[in-house]
């Protein structure tokens, strides 16, 4: 007992004088204390938290390595081991699209975390594939897979997120529908929310200017976003589009909306394919988020036929 108390206070004395040497003489307790807390090696801790599964990678011959989108980290990477393995439980739990509760080994000094346990709250094979649900859910992942920043919580996104795929997982579901709303929800959430109500050059009221001047066609400028009256827009170098007011009524529909179920916007497919295309030029020009790949672009065209 007495040899392991030497030990300790040798090892404790060895840190404090390593301390003095980097700081300066009669610094305080309390800087002694952080410099010894800092230079502790880090502890692993057992943490639970709900994720969804944004991308899967092969690792060696049985293990996955996945990017997760979780509640309470953000988005982050974790290594499965054995999961490729079908006599492990958890194999077939960690696929793209797939909404888990997790337990891990956290360790902030690791990049990659551990998975040691998970349970499946929903997934896009329930209640049976779909090739349309495939399409739209690979586009929501993947852009939110390429737009976020590791290791950065935030609530408000993941609630969005596995709330959209919530209800995408459902039957009966206008999954192009579902997924402008996403677009127009995500886009707002990171910042971005375009103007809706008020011309975004002249600040002008929409609607009334609309109603008195008998407009047929707003413009809706990119860059800064937003709708915007005809006169006004020309004055301006900015990016913009022309869209029906039909349109322009459908992204306010759209905004007003907490989440569409099945069909309970009563918008044209063809209004629905504008306005998706003209979001992802949107997400595309303030993410710096390219279109979807050419597979998902000829998914979609079949799709849309």
């Amino acid at each position: 007992m007495f040899l392991l108390d030497y030990y300790l206070s040798v090892c404790y004395c060895s840190t404090v004088s390593r301390f003095f040497k980097v700081y300066r003489p009669y610094a305080g307790w309390v800087n002694v204390y952080n410099y010894i807390s800092q230079n502790k090696k880090a502890e692993a801790v057992i943490v639970k938290t709900r994720a969804v599964i944004l991308r899967e990678i092969k690792y060696r011959d049985q293990s996955k390595i996945c990017s997760l989108y979780t509640r309470d980290f953000g988005k982050m990477s974790v290594i499965i081991k054995g999961a490729r393995n079908p006599k492990n439980k958890l194999s077939g739990l960690f696929n793209p699209g797939n909404v888990v509760d997790i337990v891990l080994y956290k360790k902030n000094i690791r990049d990659i975390q551990l998975v040691s346990d998970g349970n499946l709250v929903f997934s896009p094979m329930v209640p049976a594939p779909d090739l349309e649900r495939f399409a739209i859910l690979y586009r929501i992942i993947d852009l939110v897979r390429h737009t976020t920043e590791g290791n950065e919580k935030n609530l408000s996104l993941f609630t969005l997120l596995a709330g959209t795929l919530e209800e995408l997982y459902h039957d009966n579901i206008n999954c192009q529908q579902l997924y402008t709303w996403f677009l127009l929800r995500f886009v707002s959430l990171l910042g971005f929310q375009p103007s809706l109500r008020f011309c975004v050059i002249s600040g002008k009221e929409l609607m009334p200017a609309v109603e008195s001047m008998k407009l047929t066609e707003l413009y809706f400028v990119l860059n800064p976003g937003g709708l915007a009256l005809p006169d006004a827009s020309g004055e301006s170098s900015a990016t913009k589009q022309l869209i029906p007011v039909r349109l322009a009524m459908l992204l306010r529909t759209l905004a007003s909306t907490r989440l569409p179920s099945g069909n309970s916007i009563n918008a044209d497919p063809a209004d629905i394919e504008m306005l998706w295309n003209l979001l992802q030029d949107y997400c595309s020009l303030h993410f710096g988020h390219t279109k979807p790949g050419k597979n998902l672009s000829i998914i979609s065209q079949i799709l849309l036929k």
